[in-house]
C-alpha cells in the first residue's frame, strides 16, 4: 500500500477502502489508514481548502485537513456513533469531537458519566484520557454544510464496521442523530447481527436490542449535539446524561474506571 508524504498508507477508492479495512487487525493501524483515505473526491477538496484557507480565529494553527480516526481504547464496552468531524474542530485538531461546541457537549457528558479524565477537549496533548468508551463518526471527513451525501456515507462505512469489530467487549453503541443510525444498520447486518423488521425508527433515548455472533449488543438514540439542537434547547444536558447513565448501566461499565491515553492523531 503505497504512503502519502506525512506517512499514511492511501487509499483512493470505495473498493480500495472495502480491502484496506478488512485486513487490519489492530486499531491503530485502523486509525492510520483512515487517515490516509481519499477515496471521496468532494470531500478530499473540500476538507483540504478548509485546511488552507481557515477560519481567521485559527490563523495560526496547522489543520490536521484529513479524515479523522476514532479515540478510545480496544477494551471499550461502549462505543459513540456521530456523523462527521466538523470542518473548524475535527478537521484542524486530528482528533474526533475536539475543538468545537460539540466536543465541547459530548467529552463534558462523558466526563460526569465517568468514561473521561476531563470535561473539555480542546487539542492533541491536553491530557484527556478516555475509559470503556470509543467515539467515532460514520463518516471520517468534514463535509460541505455538515452534510455528507449517502453515497459518501457507504463509502465510508467500512472502516466503522471494521472499528467495531475491533471492540471485543462492545456492549453498548449510543448512536447520535439520525444520519448516524441509518448508517449502523448495513454496519451491523454485515456483521452478523439480526435485525429487526421494520427497523426502528431514529428518536432520542430509543433503545433497540440485537443479538450477534459475539452475544447481545444494545443501540441506544440520542439527538445529535450539535449546536441546532443544543442551543435550542432540543437536547438538554440531563438528557444526554440519561443516555449515557443508561448507557454504562447496560455495558456494566463503573464510573471512574481506569483510563487510558489519548496521545492525538495516528502515525503509520
Amino acid at each position: 500500500m503505497a504512503l502519502d508524504a506525512d506517512g499514511f498508507p492511501v487509499t483512493r477508492t470505495p473498493a480500495g477502502v472495502v480491502r484496506a479495512a478488512a485486513g487490519v487487525r489492530d486499531l491503530a493501524v485502523l486509525d492510520a489508514r483512515v487517515s490516509g483515505c481519499r477515496a471521496c473526491p468532494r470531500l478530499v477538496a473540500w476538507r483540504e481548502e478548509v485546511a488552507q484557507v481557515k477560519r481567521a480565529s485559527f490563523r495560526d494553527w496547522d489543520y490536521w485537513g484529513r479524515p479523522v480516526p476514532g479515540l478510545g481504547p480496544a477494551d471499550a464496552r461502549i462505543a459513540v456513533v456521530g456523523l462527521a468531524p466538523a470542518a473548524h474542530g475535527g478537521n484542524r485538531t486530528g482528533r474526533v469531537f475536539t475543538g468545537d461546541r460539540s466536543g465541547d457537549w459530548i467529552f463534558a457528558a462523558l466526563w460526569r458519566a465517568g468514561l473521561a479524565s476531563q470535561p473539555t477537549s480542546t487539542h492533541v496533548g491536553d491530557g484527556l484520557e478516555l475509559a470503556d468508551v470509543r467515539v467515532a463518526a460514520a463518516v471520517r471527513c468534514a463535509p460541505p454544510a455538515n452534510a455528507p451525501t449517502p453515497e459518501e456515507r457507504d463509502t465510508c462505512s467500512p472502516w466503522l464496521a471494521r472499528e467495531l469489530e475491533l471492540l471485543p467487549r462492545l456492549r453498548v453503541i449510543v448512536v447520535l442523530g439520525g444520519f448516524g443510525w441509518t448508517a449502523l444498520w448495513p454496519v451491523l447486518a454485515a456483521a452478523g447481527y439480526e435485525l429487526p423488521r421494520p427497523r426502528p425508527a431514529f428518536g432520542h433515548g430509543v433503545e433497540v436490542e440485537l443479538t450477534g455472533p459475539r452475544g447481545p449488543l444494545t443501540l441506544l438514540g440520542s439527538y445529535h449535539v450539535s449546536q441546532q439542537n443544543t442551543f435550542t434547547g432540543r437536547l438538554t444536558e440531563p438528557m444526554l446524561d440519561a443516555v449515557l447513565g443508561r448507557a454504562t448501566e447496560l455495558a456494566g461499565t463503573i464510573g471512574g474506571a481506569r483510563t487510558h491515553p489519548v496521545d492525538g492523531p495516528p502515525r503509520a
